[in-house]
């Protein structure tokens, strides 16, 4: 199944998209894709409704698209998870996951503007996997079991700035935490439908010009595995959002380094999951 979310910003309603492009309102039956539509086995419902989607209203071509899934309890990220970024960073491979957080309100739809903060020098792009949790999880036994807690996984675009993160005390969540700094979806694919998570195709361009191709098979720490490692420090919740690291080709690895102006378009997209696109403009 595809889940999304429409409507004005803070008015979401949860919907599904069909493999015809058709989005459906299931808003009639299910309030919203949150803690507990996950934790109580909301996705068994939903897929009854799926079963007949003909009979679901459909959701007006002209409705914004939301993130697919209501503000998380937590937004984890995993830093330096692709061997090559490590490589085009100048830092040595991880021998365990690099975490760190970003507030969970800077979750916005998949083509909503990302605002450059005031006083920003280096904003910056981040195409990456989202994996959104299924059901709470805490100390689990195995990569099998953490995988059974994935309710699947979506386009994350983990946008920073980098003098804010960098230059700034060295607190990272400063330049990952600004408004609209975590563009979402368009959709959240079930883990039964995404396939092999390990070989997805992942591309992100400034303008119309490729700045980013990589591939989840260059991951250092599977999504199973990062649940697992993070389940042992904390209580993952359902509908928590953990972003899993970007391929290279960043504006900070770039020589001279290039990063975001008012008026650049971005395009990302993951095969499979779909495409976004944002415009960026002053905060």
């Amino acid at each position: 199944m595809q889940l999304i979310r429409f409507g004005n910003f803070g008015q979401e309603r949860p919907g599904l998209l069909l493999k015809d492009g058709r989005r459906k309102d299931v808003s009639g039956t299910i309030t919203a894709y949150d803690h507990d539509f996950f934790q109580q086995g909301g996705l068994k419902q939903l897929a009854q409704l799926a079963e007949s989607p003909d009979s679901l209203p459909d959701v007006p071509q002209e409705a914004r698209w939301g993130a697919p899934v209501s503000r998380p309890g937590k937004v984890i990220c995993i830093g330096l998870n692709y061997a090559d970024h490590a490589r085009e960073s100048g830092m040595p491979i991880p021998t365990e996951p690099v975490i760190f957080f970003k507030a969970a309100n800077t979750v916005v739809g998949p083509y909503d503007d990302i605002l450059i903060p005031r006083k920003s020098e280096k904003t910056d792009w981040e195409v990456e996997l989202g994996v959104v949790i299924g059901k709470d999880a805490r100390y689990l036994e195995s990569e099998a079991v953490a995988a059974e807690h994935i309710a699947g996984y979506c386009i994350s675009h983990d946008v920073s700035e980098r003098h804010f993160q960098l230059e700034r005390g060295g607190q990272w969540v400063k330049g990952k935490s600004c408004d609209t700094f975590n563009p979402l979806g368009p959709a959240l694919i079930t883990s039964d439908e995404v396939g092999d998570v390990m070989s997805l195709e992942m591309w992100l361009t400034v303008n119309g010009e490729r700045r980013q191709s990589g591939n989840t098979r260059t991951m250092i720490f599977n999504p199973a595995f990062v649940v697992h490692y993070l389940s042992q420090f904390m209580t993952l919740e359902a509908g928590d959002l953990i972003s899993t690291g970007t391929p290279p080709g960043v504006g900070l690895g770039m020589k001279p380094p290039q990063y975001l102006q008012a008026g650049d378009v971005v395009e990302l997209g993951i095969q499979g999951l779909g495409e976004q696109r944002q415009t960026c403009r002053n905060a």
